[in-house]
C-alpha cells in the first residue's frame, strides 16, 4: 500500500521527506526551545553560540533528508552527511560546548524529531521514519564524537608548541611578563615553590610524552607544564612542595638515564635559575655514574663545576670556600690537613698539633658551615674542589 503511494521512480518515503523539507525550520526552533527548557546551562549560553546550536540542528534535520533520499545504507555516505552537520557551526562551538553537552543536545533534538514522527510521516510511513531517525541519530552520536576528538588533538598539538615555547623561554630566561603571557595560555596557577626536572625523553609523539607527565603529575596532585627538546624532557613542577618525591612520581614519564632536579624557587618567574641547574646537572650527571635518580642538580655541584658550569664553580666558592674563610677558627687548615692525612683523624691532630677531639670539632663546624661533612665521601670531593677553586681565583 506505501509502495503503491510512492508511485514509480520515487525515493522510498518520499512524501514524508517533502513533509520534513517543508518542517526544518519548525523542527530546529521546536527543538532549541526545549534545550532551553530542560538543559539550564544551554540558558546561560551568550546569544550567538546558541544561534551556532540552531543551524547545526537545521543542518541535522536536511542531512537527514539528504541521507534518507540516498537511501540510508551506504557508510561512506552517512559519515559524510553526518559530519556535515557539524560544518555548520564554527569550531570555537566545540571548545564552549563539552562533549557531555553535545551528547545532551543531540538527545533533545532527537526526541524532539520523534515526538514528532506521527505529523510529519506520510500514513503507513511512521515506522520506517521512526527507525531511520534512530539510525541516523546514532552517526550523529559518531560525528560529534570525531569533531570533539580532532578538536582534542588540535588542541593537544597546540598546548605542546606553547609548553615548547615557554620552557625555551625560561631557558633563554625571558622577562617574567612574556613567561607569565604563555603560562596563563595554558592555565598555569603558578602554585609555590616551583622546581624544574630535566632527564632524558621516551621518545615518539611528542602530544604523548606529555600527556602521560600530565597524567602522573594529576595523580600526584601538582601542576606542570613540560617540553620537549631534542632528546631531553623538561618539566616546569608547581606546588611540588616536595621537588625530589614529585620527581619520582614522574619518573615513569621519561626515558632512561639520570633525572635531575633543579633547586626549588617561589615563582615561575624565577625558575629560570632551576632550569639551568638541572639542565647543567644532567649534562654532568654521567661522571656519577652512581648517582641515585631524580638526584638533585645541588648534589652534581662538583660534576657540574668539571663540566664548565660557571654558577656551579661560584656556588662551591662562595657557599664552601669564602663561608670557611670567613668563619675562621682554623677550619681551611683543619680541611687541608684532614685531606693530607687521607682522612685518618690521628694523623691530621698530629699535623696541626692538637688533640684530635679538636679535629673532630672542627670537622663538625666545618660541615655545619658549608652543609658538607668532610667524613662523607662526596661531601669530601666538593670539599677538596671548593678548596681548589677558592685558592684559584681569591679575589672572588
Amino acid at each position: 500500500m506505501a509502495e503503491a503511494r510512492r508511485g514509480a521512480g520515487q525515493p522510498p518515503l518520499a512524501v514524508t521527506l517533502r513533509r520534513i523539507d517543508r518542517h526544518t525550520g519548525a523542527l530546529a526552533s521546536t527543538a532549541v526551545a526545549r534545550m532551553e527548557e530542560t538543559l539550564p546551562w544551554f540558558r546561560a549560553l551568550p546569544a550567538d553560540q546558541r544561534s551556532w546550536v540552531m543551524l547545526v540542528a537545521q543542518a541535522g534535520v536536511r542531512s537527514l533528508v539528504e541521507w534518507l533520499r540516498s537511501g540510508g545504507t551506504i557508510a561512506e555516505t552517512t559519515q559524510e552527511i553526518s559530519d556535515d552537520v557539524f560544518a555548520a557551526a564554527p569550531r570555537a562551538l566545540a571548545r564552549s560546548i563539552t562533549l557531555t553537552q553535545a551528547v545532551q543536545l543531540i538527545k533533545v533534538t532527537i526526541d524532539v524529531a520523534e515526538s514528532q514522527v506521527s505529523s510529519l510521516a506520510a500514513p503507513g510511513e511512521e515506522e520506517a521514519l521512526l527507525q531511520a531517525i534512530l539510525k541516523f541519530s546514532r552517526e550523529i552520536a559518531f560525528s560529534a564524537a570525531r569533531v570533539y576528538a580532532r578538536a582534542a588533538e588540535s588542541r593537544g598539538a597546540w598546548d605542546a608548541r606553547l609548553q615548547a615555547m615557554l620552557v625555551d623561554a625560561l631557558l633563554r630566561g625571558d622577562s617574567s611578563d612574556v613567561l607569565a603571557s604563555r603560562a596563563a595560555a595554558l592555565g598555569w596557577a603558578d602554585a609555590p615553590p616551583v622546581a624544574v626536572v630535566v632527564g632524558r625523553s621516551p621518545g615518539g609523539d611528542i602530544t604523548a610524552v606529555l600527556h602521560a607527565v600530565y597524567r602522573a603529575a594529576r595523580r600526584a596532585r601538582f601542576e606542570v607544564i613540560g617540553g620537549v627538546h631534542g632528546d631531553r624532557l623538561v618539566v616546569v613542577m608547581g606546588g611540588a612542595t616536595d621537588p625530589v618525591a614529585s620527581a619520582s612520581a614522574l619518573a615513569v614519564s621519561f626515558g632512561e638515564g639520570p633525572i635531575v632536579v633543579g633547586h626549588a624557587v617561589p615563582s615561575l618567574d624565577q625558575a629560570t635559575e632551576s632550569a639551568r641547574a638541572a639542565l647543567a646537572g644532567f649534562r654532568a650527571a654521567p661522571a656519577w655514574p652512581g648517582a641515585p635518580s631524580p638526584v638533585t642538580a645541588e648534589a652534581l655541584l662538583p660534576e657540574r663545576t668539571l663540566a664548565g658550569d660557571m654558577e656551579a664553580r661560584r656556588t662551591l666558592r662562595h657557599d664552601a670556600y669564602a663561608a670557611l674563610a670567613k668563619a675562621g677558627g682554623g677550619l681551611l687548615e683543619t680541611l687541608d690537613a684532614f685531606f693530607a692525612a687521607g682522612g685518618v683523624l690521628e694523623s691530621a691532630s698530629r699535623e696541626l698539633y692538637v688533640h684530635p677531639n679538636t679535629v673532630r670539632y672542627r670537622l663538625k663546624r666545618v660541615a655545619e658551615v658549608t652543609g658538607l661533612s668532610p667524613l662523607d665521601g662526596r661531601d669530601a670531593f666538593a670539599l677538596r674542589l671548593a678548596l681548589t677553586i677558592g685558592r684559584l681565583d681569591p679575589a672572588s
